[in-house]
């Protein structure tokens, strides 16, 4: 069951989402302890994105060992599918504006695509 592609994208997945908690984690001990300003939050919130999908990509490209830069674009598009749908259950609706939702979107799918280039 391992070595099934969609295994090993989910446990690259789960690894993404752990890092996210970690440095999410990090950064509201930084907000709470150093009162940051909120557009010093909004990059350090891009930086979590960025970051997560890197190291998510290189975990997806180096389990996969093929089309790496592939499989880090999916892992980077599902990686923000998913943060999009949890904003859709706790919202109404998207209250964001495109422009900010598509910077997201390409944040995190470039991001996952360099990681898996580098593996």
């Amino acid at each position: 069951m391992q070595t099934n592609p969609v295994w090993r994208m989910v446990r690259a997945l789960i690894a993404t989402y752990i890092l996210s908690g970690i440095l999410l984690a990090i950064l509201s001990f930084a907000l709470f302890k150093f009162r940051l300003p909120e557009n010093q939050v909004n990059l350090a919130v891009c930086a979590v994105y960025i970051l997560s999908c890197f190291f998510g990509g290189m975990i997806a490209g180096k389990t996969m060992r093929t089309r790496r830069f592939f499989w880090g674009l999916v892992l980077g598009t599902l990686y923000f599918l998913f943060l999009y749908l949890m904003s859709l259950a706790q919202k109404d609706g998207v209250t964001e504006d495109t422009k900010r939702l598509l910077s997201v979107l390409a944040m995190c799918t470039l991001s996952g695509m360099a990681g898996g280039m580098v593996s």
